[in-house]
C-alpha cells in the first residue's frame, strides 16, 4: 500500500511536467513525426545494454572535475553595449547560451538548477554555480527550449522566469509543461519540425534533430517532440543542435537555412552503447559542415558527469577533428562571451588530464552510409 502511494504520488509530481491533451495533442496527432501514439525519428535510435554495462566498469576515471573548472564571471554589464559585429554568444555550460544577434537576444535551454535530475538530493550535479544571476539576465527576445530533458528544461529555472514578459518557443507539446508550471499559455509558441515564428525581424525555425524525449517513466517515451533551431536576422545566421545522432537531413538543413555564421552542436554526454542519441566530438565537426557552418561551438558538455568519457575530453577531440577537417572550432570558457567574426585565438583553458581518442573510443551512428553523409559535407571554407 505504501509502495502504491508513493508511485502515485511521484508520477503527479510536477517536476514531471503534464501531458498535452485537448487541441494540444490533436496538434501533435497531425504531425508527420506523429506514429502509433509517439513521435518517431526517421531513422532509428539505437541501445546496446550490454555495451552500457561493460562500458561503465572502464569509464574514465577523470568524468568530474578534480578541481574547480576555469570560468569566467559574467558581469551583466557586459550586454549592455551590442556585439560590434552584430552576433555574440555567451556559453553559461552545458546547453545554456545565451545569443544576440542583430539587436534581439535569445536565451537558449536554460538551466540554472543544482541537477539535471528531477529530485534535489541525487543525479546530476553541476560542476560549478550558475555563472549569471538569473535576475541580472538581460531582457531577452525569446526563450528556447529543444526538449524536455531534464538537462535542457529544468523546472526552477522555469519557475523563477515564468513572469518573464518574453517568449517560449518549444516544439511540440512541451508547452504542457511549462503551463504546468504557470507560464501564460499566450506566450509560448509550439512548432514543428521546419516550422517557424517570427518575432520582430527575428525569425526562428524548428528543424529536425535524432533523439528522443520524456520526463516521466509513467508518461512514457517521446510524447513531446525535440528539435534544433535555426536563428535567422537581417545580418546573421545561427544554428543550434539541440541533442541529436547523425542523420542525413544535417544536410536539409545546410541547404535550406544555411549557411550560418555560427553552429551551436552538442559534442558531448556520447558513447558507444548509444551511438544515435549523442553525435560525439568527430560527428559534431562533420555535423557542422553539413549545415554549413563558419564556425562551430561544441556544447552539451564540461558542466554535468552524463556519460562514460572524461569531462574535457569532448573538447581535445573536437580540436583534433576540426584541424582534420580544417572547420574553424571556438572553445569558450563558460561565462565567455565570443564573436564570431571577431575570435580571440584559441585557448585550452581545461585542464590536462587523460582521455580517449577517436580511434580509441569511435562513436559511429547506425543505420547510416557514412560515406554518402560525407560527400555532402561543405569545406568550411567555401562558405568564406
Amino acid at each position: 500500500m505504501a509502495l502504491t502511494v508513493t508511485t502515485y504520488a511521484i508520477a503527479g509530481s510536477a517536476v514531471f511536467g503534464a501531458r498535452p491533451e485537448g487541441a494540444r495533442r490533436a496538434r501533435m496527432e497531425r504531425s508527420p513525426q506523429w506514429k502509433d501514439g509517439r513521435f518517431e525519428n526517421p531513422e532509428p535510435l539505437h541501445n546496446d545494454l550490454w555495451r552500457a554495462l561493460r562500458d561503465l566498469a572502464g569509464a574514465s576515471a577523470h568524468r568530474t572535475p578534480s578541481g574547480p573548472v576555469p570560468t569566467e564571471p559574467v558581469d551583466s554589464s557586459r550586454f549592455e553595449e551590442p556585439p560590434a559585429t552584430g552576433l555574440r554568444v555567451t556559453w553559461l555550460g552545458h546547453s545554456t547560451l545565451l545569443v544576440e544577434l542583430d539587436g534581439r537576444r535569445v536565451l537558449v535551454d536554460p538551466v540554472w538548477g543544482e541537477r539535471a535530475s528531477p529530485f534535489s538530493w541525487v543525479g546530476p550535479r553541476r560542476f560549478y554555480p550558475p555563472l549569471l544571476p538569473l535576475e541580472q539576465v538581460p531582457a531577452v527576445d525569446a526563450v528556447v527550449i529543444s526538449h524536455d530533458h531534464f538537462d535542457h528544461l529544468d523546472l526552477p529555472t522555469i519557475q523563477a522566469i515564468k513572469g518573464w514578459k518574453t517568449t517560449f518557443v518549444v516544439p511540440l507539446g512541451v508547452g504542457a509543461h511549462l503551463e504546468r508550471w504557470g507560464v501564460p499559455a499566450a506566450q509560448i509558441v509550439e512548432l514543428d519540425w521546419w516550422e517557424r515564428t517570427r518575432l520582430g525581424d527575428l525569425e526562428i525555425v524548428a528543424t529536425p534533430a535524432r533523439h528522443a524525449s520524456g520526463r516521466s517513466p509513467f508518461s512514457g517515451r517521446n510524447g513531446t517532440l525535440w528539435s534544433g533551431f535555426a536563428f535567422l536576422s537581417p545580418a546573421h545566421r545561427v544554428y543550434y543542435s539541440g541533442d541529436t545522432g547523425l542523420f542525413p537531413g544535417l544536410a536539409d538543413i545546410g541547404a535550406r537555412l544555411g549557411p550560418f555564421d555560427l553552429a551551436m552542436i552538442e559534442a558531448g554526454a556520447y558513447g558507444r552503447a548509444w551511438p544515435d542519441w549523442h553525435l560525439g566530438p568527430e560527428q559534431a565537426v562533420l555535423a557542422s559542415q553539413l549545415v554549413r557552418a563558419k564556425v562551430l561551438l561544441p556544447v552539451h558538455w564540461g558542466l554535468f558527469n552524463l556519460a562514460y568519457h572524461g569531462w574535457t575530453e569532448p573538447a581535445g577531440r573536437v580540436l583534433v577533428a576540426g584541424g582534420k577537417a580544417g572547420v574553424r572550432v571556438t572553445i569558450p570558457r563558460p561565462g565567455e562571451s565570443v564573436e564570431p567574426a571577431a575570435l580571440p585565438p584559441l585557448t585550452r583553458w581545461w585542464p590536462d588530464v587523460p582521455w580517449r581518442t577517436a580511434e580509441e573510443d569511435p562513436i559511429v551512428a547506425t543505420g547510416m552510409d557514412t560515406s554518402t553523409v560525407r560527400s555532402h559535407a561543405r569545406p568550411t571554407k567555401a562558405e568564406g
